[in-house]
């Protein structure tokens, strides 16, 4: 399969007063096209700042990474919204749903945000609320849907701009196991699509993904494939 991401040294350095955090401590690693792999690590360990670096949405203290081949430390800040916009799917732990959107509304905001036609964003978001099994939600607001079901909004939301690469941090967090199941199986099955899973919880993480990346104090200390 061909490389989409491709991390090399990657440090991130957090400065607190006189104290110097170490999220990240010279991480290299590439994920393919396809690709579904879990990271894996206690709290601390670097999992959410190595999402938010591959992500665009913080900026590495030292090496590089490269998406599609191009170097985002080459971006300016618009270029990182447009990559974000276009390339990346987020999923989080609490969701991030807007109470007074409906789930359909929901789903089509990143559409919205870059300027789709309404017909198409409708039509869109229809069709990926059908795909995640909530064709009959798609008037309820996120109040009126229970835990698992806000995450397939959000996973859908995650999808509508059709990018070729999906982050999700600690996605099953707020959910119970039969939920957390459910969801990750949800994500097993999208086809064509680089996901990268950040969770705590090694079990749950092998039995999602055939590969596990782990890492400890900023470091990766296992990767296996099986």
């Amino acid at each position: 399969m061909a490389e989409l991401v491709r991390i090399e040294r990657l440090t991130r350095r957090y400065v607190m007063g006189e104290t110097v955090l170490s999220a990240l401590d010279g991480v290299s690693l590439d994920f393919a096209t396809g690709e579904i792999a879990a990271i894996v690590g206690r709290s601390g360990s670097g999992k959410s700042t190595l999402l938010q670096l591959i992500g665009g949405l913080d900026r590495p203290t030292s090496g590089e990474v490269f998406v599609r081949g191009k170097r985002l430390a080459e971006s300016s800040e618009d270029e990182l919204a447009l990559y974000r916009r276009q390339d990346v799917g987020f999923i989080f732990q609490f969701f991030n749903l807007i109470p007074t959107l409906t789930a359909q509304q929901n789903v089509e905001l990143p559409l919205v945000l870059a300027g789709v036609p309404k017909a198409e964003r409708a039509r869109r978001a229809a069709e990926l609320l059908s795909r995640t099994g909530l064709e009959g939600r798609r008037a309820h607001r996120p109040g009126q849907l229970s835990g698992g079901e806000q995450q397939r909004v959000a996973i859908a939301r995650a999808l509508v701009h059709d990018p070729p690469l999906l982050l999700a941090d600690e996605p099953t967090g707020n959910l119970d196991s039969k939920t957390a199941a459910e969801i990750l199986e949800l994500l097993r099955t999208l086809k064509d699509k680089t996901i990268l899973v950040v969770t705590h919880d090694r079990v749950l993480a092998d039995g999602f993904a055939r590969r596990t990346v782990e890492l400890r104090d900023g470091k990766v200390v296992g990767d296996e494939r099986r």
